[in-house]
């Protein structure tokens, strides 16, 4: 196949799922071009996914890289508090993985992600390497003029919140680092639960779920579960809506880098401190069940791991009672409040110390 009988193959895909009748030009010219509004503030974020650094080739099927490189840009565009609507993406790969089935279980798993939340793929490219895949990834999404929720808002007195629970992909990439791999079978399991998800549709909603009520699994079991959260993480799109259409939060983050590393960038940017408790922050329970006998820490996990993809954000006091208890089935929890500007710290039993950045970053020495 060719690049340009692939591009119109795409292109056709693209528009037989367009999600926004503001995309007036997609796929097909030098540019796309999308209607815009006065009253609306645009969000663009972009990401950069290289293989043997961002992810392993041979331990992550092509669709579920699909889904991770479409999710990693909803949840920045999430930790603006806004709604995502357009996606870019530009590839390169070898030709043993062009002449392969790769790029159409890739995209099978991108489109997925993508009509779960309404977003219209609407351009990108493609390009032959020598060896590595490396991927491009833009999204755009919107949120009402001034609303968006910066990374600087964060005050005094304001209560630290974090969605979802911490350290799952931690693990999941020492497991996969050790050698295991998604099984089938589990493969087959996320594929009807992408569907499931589909049915739901874009809107966030309000309601409780058994989110922290799983029943008894195998260790195999919590060996997978923990697998899907580092190569198939869910974007917490419907709390980045919810948080900022309500105006709920002063700041706010995704935790991409681990929690650490990304309360720190937040309390930089504002200026501010922090002090959080180590018995609140949320830990993943399959991570809980099985470091313990693997010599890992559940806590350091949750602390510097990192690639969870959870919303890290602080609410004023007054904002507190307004909080929903859940969206889209995902709880939150009060793990501690921000403080005059100071360092970051943490209350572990009676001693309190200096959470100090350890998350992951590129080019550390």
């Amino acid at each position: 196949m060719s690049e340009f009988s692939f591009l119109d193959r795409l292109r056709h895909r693209a528009n037989s799922q367009k999600h926004s009748a503001r995309v007036l030009t997609g796929i097909g010219d030098d540019a796309s071009i999308i209607a815009q509004r006065v009253d609306r503030d645009l969000i663009v974020t972009t990401d950069l996914l290289v293989e043997g650094v961002d992810f392993y080739r041979g331990a992550t099927p092509a669709r579920l890289l699909g889904h991770k490189t479409l999710a990693v840009s909803l949840s920045d565009i999430a930790a603006m508090g806004g709604r995502p609507f357009w996606s870019f993406l530009s590839m390169g790969m070898a030709r043993a993985d062009w002449t392969s089935n790769f790029k159409d279980e890739f995209f099978d798993g991108y489109f997925a992600l993508a009509d779960r939340f309404g977003v219209t793929l609407a351009g990108g490219d493609v390009s032959e390497t020598k060896e590595s895949i490396v991927i491009d990834s833009i999204v755009l999404g919107e949120v009402n003029s001034g609303a968006a929720i910066k990374r600087s808002g964060a005050r005094a007195g304001d209560q630290i919140y974090v969605t979802g629970k911490l350290g799952g992909a931690a693990a999941g990439l020492k497991l996969i680092e050790n050698g295991a791999r998604v099984n089938q079978r589990s493969e087959v399991k996320d594929q009807s639960s992408e569907r499931n998800d589909q049915q739901r549709g874009s809107s966030p909603t309000v309601r409780e779920s058994a989110f922290d009520r799983e029943a008894e699994k195998s260790d195999d079991d919590s060996i997978q579960s923990l697998l899907l959260r580092q190569l198939r993480p869910s974007p917490r799109v419907g709390w980045g809506i919810v948080l900022g259409d309500e105006r709920l939060a002063t700041a706010m983050i995704d935790i991409s880098d681990g929690l650490s590393s990304d309360l720190n960038h937040l309390c930089r940017e504002s200026n501010a401190g922090a002090l959080i408790e180590s018995s609140s922050i949320p830990l993943d329970d399959d991570v809980k069940k099985l470091c313990g006998r693997r010599a890992l820490d559940p806590l350091a996990l949750a602390l510097h791991g990192g690639e969870d993809f959870e919303l890290l954000f602080s609410v004023p006091p007054e904002n507190v009672s307004r909080l929903p208890r859940r969206v889209d089935g995902v709880p939150i929890s009060h793990i501690g409040a921000i403080t005059g500007p100071s360092e970051v710290r943490i209350r572990e039993r009676n001693r309190i110390w200096t959470l100090t950045p350890q998350g992951f970053e590129h080019f550390r020495n």
